[in-house]
């Protein structure tokens, strides 16, 4: 296990960029066994979580060919789906919960798949019934081994178009349903499909290779089944969730940092909500400059009432960075409520942060309140674990503006989710030592 040493109190200054987009990738990847043609990937990440599903991908016999730092060329010609029976497969598959979007793409292309019970953060309940009610829809049959394997038997050999309405607006969910779709008999309509900017990729590369997907951003999608998709070359958006960390450190530091290349038009409302914390940035062409700030005020509703942040599906404010939102509170001026409506472990952090100097209050599972420091006394350094991958990260903000040292063991957990993220803040003037 890994650890990262933090000298705390330090004030960046400089450029960084953001990384292609974790939790677009995932279903990107898995998209490519939809077609025995090439298909060619740019801006992947360099992260764990990532490199593990392209390792899958090579298991089940897809080509893959790396072309640059960042880019791939997959092609999925020669798949062995017997590779889905062994116990290398179940393995590495349940250790990572992106695996579950393999599903959707082998029963669209091969009328069968096995999936074992994915892994992943431990942040609470997170449910597969919209992937599996989905796909029932679509005419699969499902069997489960309630042995020690765990392993889902999926037999997909007559999938048919239908009408569905998802029980939650579920992006993995969304995604898997519309990759077994597009090769499905006939015409699906999904309703309550998520519509996050990763969903909008996913469709619009989906289209290139000749599926027929029309409602794209939208939360009701019409798919028109095809016989067969071709090849085509993919860009990712960059890591919005990247983006929305960076502003954070930049505000808990007192840095200045431009964040280079955000395509801001797709960062949604994530901008806004920093804002509303008190935060400045201007946006220079599609690039973000946060400068220093001593103080920063959050707001209050109208009616004087306290401010808060709460998730919801996209287009409203990603769950990803409430870790985040919550850490850059410590030091503003003002109080803050945070609501995790979706998950009901991803505030157990907290009791670092307060064992830091931070004043907060844990209400529930679900809910914190953050009172604002206002720079009036400065966090501590102390030892601490990464649970998972945006509160490792949240963590990491806070040892980055403590006095003194701060050590962060399970950073693999990080790993998982940021490229190279010591020695990308290291060469704007971080130091942070990897053990």
């Amino acid at each position: 296990m890994a650890s990262f040493r933090i000298a705390g109190d330090q004030h960046l200054k400089g450029e960084i960029s953001p990384q292609g987009a974790k939790n677009e990738a995932l279903q990107i990847l898995c998209a490519v066994l939809l077609t025995d043609q090439p298909v060619t990937i740019h801006n992947i990440p360099d992260i764990r979580d990532v490199n593990k599903l392209i390792e899958l991908l090579g298991d089940l016999g897809v080509q893959v060919k790396q072309l640059s730092p960042s880019s791939y060329r997959f092609q999925a010609d020669q798949v062995d789906i017997s590779i889905l029976d062994t116990a290398d497969y179940r393995e590495k598959a349940s250790a990572l919960r992106g695996s579950v979007m393999l599903l959707g793409p082998m029963l669209g292309r091969f009328k069968t798949g096995r999936i074992p019970r994915p892994g992943g953060d431990k942040i609470g309940r997170r449910r597969l019934d919209t992937h599996f009610l989905g796909f029932e829809k679509l005419g699969a049959k499902f069997n489960f081994d309630s042995d020690e394997s765990g392993m889902y038997h999926v037999d997909a050999s007559h999938l048919k178009g239908t009408y569905m309405l998802l029980d939650e607006a579920s992006v993995t969910g969304t995604a898997n349903v519309v990759m077994a779709a597009v090769l499905a008999e006939g015409t699906t309509t999904i309703y309550n499909a998520a519509c996050e900017p990763y969903l909008q990729q996913l469709c619009a590369m989906l289209n290139r290779m000749g599926a027929k997907i029309s409602g794209i951003s939208s939360n009701l999608l019409t798919i028109e089944g095809v016989d067969k998709l071709g090849g085509t070359d993919h860009t990712m958006l960059p890591d919005m969730i990247e983006i929305g960390s960076f502003i954070g450190l930049a505000a808990m530091t007192q840095s200045e940092i431009t964040i280079k290349d955000c395509q801001i038009p797709q960062l949604g409302i994530i901008p806004d909500v920093f804002k509303r914390l008190g935060i400045k940035m201007e946006f220079r062409g599609d690039d973000i400059f946060v400068p220093a700030q001593e103080h920063y005020q959050i707001e209050s509703f109208l009616d004087g009432g306290m401010m808060t942040v709460s998730d919801a599906p996209w287009p409203g404010f990603t769950p990803d960075l409430l870790s985040i939102v919550l850490v850059t509170a410590i030091q503003a001026q003002g109080t803050l409520l945070v609501h995790q409506k979706m998950f009901e472990s991803r505030l157990f952090f907290v009791d670092k942060l307060i064992e830091m100097g931070a004043q907060m209050i844990l209400c529930d599972p679900h809910r914190a309140t953050v009172i604002g420091l206002n720079r009036q006394q400065q966090l501590k350094g102390i030892r601490m674990s990464s649970p998972d991958i945006r509160a490792g990260v949240a963590l990491l903000i806070a040892a980055l503006s403590a006095k003194g040292e701060s050590i962060i063991d399970n950073i693999e957990q990080i790993d998982r989710g940021y490229q190279n993220i010591d020695g990308r803040l290291n060469a704007i003037g971080a130091k942070i030592e990897r053990l």
